[in-house]
């Protein structure tokens, strides 16, 4: 049938089959995780083109293990020697307190084998489940609500006969789940009544409480109706205290993450999904622990075949990234009051522009937040020389470099790298050892000057300087005066080649912290008729001759640019 010229026709607005209007989720808070469950390997591997090897399945469930999941969905057993071995295998090899839970549809004859896989758990979860919406109902299964709700209850009764009523396992704590599938298209009336059903055949406690696992098997509507679904259910069904009530929101709609969240406003305890959201449309992030998320993102892309998203929440490769130059200046600024705060006041409350939470939490280095691009101001690329050289650049200078930095990125095409930008300001403002002079293609074509030695003396009214100048190709010997060495020093120069050199802006900092650190001096100045600031860097053990050797570096910055000619 080809697509109609309004498609929407064929659809009829989603019912929910509810009105709740005192509700009172949207006033409430999360103040607490809740439950998590894992259901990568049984959800998440049936949904992948290329399913998991057992070899992936036994690395991502190690993962999932390690990363503190308590409970953790494996398999179908029934399914196939395959899954029935591997359910095998988890039994064997998990810790204690990991509970191994495993699906089957309310078949007797699969349930039996599901249950068989798990003989021998220290902790386990026997998870069936029967759809209830009138859609499935009449078109899958042909059955009647009281055929569904006969069925829901003769296989709960089924499976506490083999299980926590069963004395030859007794050796196993169990745990029992049931989904009413595709919960949110179903009448939440009916769902209540199979539930409450299905509660009394098993006989919970609130030590032990039965788990209902209330699915949007299809997302069909906003996250608001799921949140009203749940709070009608917990609010209804009888003995809450021994009630756990579990979410797997799917992700057809983009809203699974939101609805989860709006649904634990309503009541829920527990939810299920799968890292990164690659799951049969299932999509929520466990924040457990994701110290070393990098070593999570390499399991799952392996186990998966399918690439995190670049953008991907906590875990893509750019979420904490910032291009924008005004978002970057925002973060430098913010880590530079925190670092204050937390030296000032011991006080670590995190309140940065732009990152809710801190990078290194879920893994990432703070290198990989800012990052360069044409599209990049200032903040940007001094936030890397500072993280980096330990260079606090002043503002003007700041500016200066980010129009170097814009032009490179522009005639690269594309965001530079780390190195590339640090090169480029050694470059550009003469920061470099001799290691450094020989590995760059700049020094090497220019014939810098360097600060030999220099003698400074004091007259009634100024200081008087003669400093000796070295290149590759010249020796100079330049005298001038001032009210300081680095006024004289400009002096000095301005005498030499016949031109006004005004000092116009100085700034100095140590680098690191202790006794021993150098000290960088950051010169601006004016050169004869040119209007710009030229800036120079410089670095010494002392900080007046750092101050000079900025000079000097402001000297070579005209030469090279042919602002001024060397004699």
């Amino acid at each position: 049938m080809p697509m109609l010229k309004d498609p929407s026709i064929k659809y009829k607005p989603f019912d929910p089959k509810l009105t709740l209007n005192d509700r009172q989720w949207p006033s409430k808070t999360l103040t607490k995780p809740p439950r998590w469950l894992s259901t990568d390997l049984r959800d998440g591997n049936q949904s992948l083109p290329d399913p998991m090897s057992i070899p992936e399945k036994k690395a991502y469930f190690t993962k999932l293990v390690e990363i503190g999941f308590k409970e953790i969905e494996v398999a179908f057993p029934s399914a196939s020697q395959i899954d029935f071995d591997f359910t095998k295998w988890c039994v064997e090899n998990a810790p204690s307190d990991v509970s191994i839970q495993v699906l089957s549809p309310c078949r007797p004859d699969l349930i039996k084998r599901t249950i068989e896989s798990l003989k021998g758990a220290k902790r386990a979860t026997v998870h069936i489940y029967l759809a209830t919406s009138d859609c499935f109902r009449t078109v899958v299964f042909n059955m009647t609500p009281d055929e569904t709700l006969a069925k829901a209850v003769e296989c709960t009764s089924l499976v506490r006969s083999l299980t926590k009523d069963n004395h030859e396992l007794e050796n196993t704590d169990w745990d029992f789940e049931f989904s009413p599938e595709t919960f949110s298209d179903t009448s939440p009336g009916f769902a209540l009544k199979v539930c409450e059903a299905v509660k009394e055949a098993w006989g919970p406690t609130t030590e032990k409480p039965i788990i209902f696992n209330l699915p949007a098997t299809v997302e069909m509507s906003t996250p608001n109706v799921y949140a009203d679904q749940i709070e009608y259910f917990s609010r209804n069904i009888s003995n809450r205290e021994t009630v756990c009530i579990s979410l797997h929101p799917h992700n057809d709609r983009g809203c699974a993450v939101a609805a989860a969240e709006l649904a634990q406003l309503a009541g829920a305890d527990r939810v299920e999904g799968c890292l990164f959201g690659n799951g049969e449309r299932t999509g929520i992030h466990p924040n457990i622990d994701f110290s070393d998320l990098s070593s999570v993102i390499e399991i799952v892309e392996k186990c998966n075949k399918i690439p995190i998203h670049p953008r991907a929440p906590y875990g893509g490769q750019l979420v904490v990234c910032a291009f924008s130059g005004s978002h970057q200046d925002a973060i430098k600024k913010g880590f530079k009051k925190y670092e204050e705060q937390v030296t000032q006041t011991g006080d670590i409350t995190w309140k940065i522009p732009y990152l809710p939470l801190d990078p290194q939490d879920i893994g990432r280095t703070y290198e990989a937040i800012i990052r360069v691009n044409s599209q990049s101001g200032k903040g940007g690329a001094s936030w890397i020389i500072l993280r980096n050289l330990e260079l606090d650049l002043p503002r003007g200078l700041q500016i200066d470099f980010s129009k170097h930095v814009q032009l490179e990125s522009e005639w690269r095409g594309r965001e530079l790298k780390t190195k590339e930008i640090i090169d480029l300001f050694k470059d550009k403002y003469f920061v470099y050892d001799e290691n450094d002079a020989n590995d760059t293609e700049t020094t090497a074509m220019l014939d810098y000057l360097k600060l030999t030695n220099y003698t400074v003396t004091n007259s009634e009214k100024t200081r008087d300087i003669i400093a000796h100048i070295s290149s590759k190709s010249k020796e100079l010997e330049i005298k001038g005066s001032g009210n300081g060495p680095i006024s004289a020093l400009a002096n000095a120069f301005s005498n030499y080649f016949g031109i006004n050199i005004d000092v116009i802006h100085y700034n100095e900092h140590t680098l690191g912290k202790d006794s021993q650190s150098k000290a960088v001096g950051y010169i601006g100045i004016r050169a004869g008729d040119n209007e710009s600031i030229i800036w120079g860097v410089g670095i010494n053990e002392d900080v007046t001759e750092a101050g000079m050797i900025a000079i000097v570096n402001t000297i070579n910055v005209c030469i090279r640019d042919k602002i001024i000619k060397l004699k």
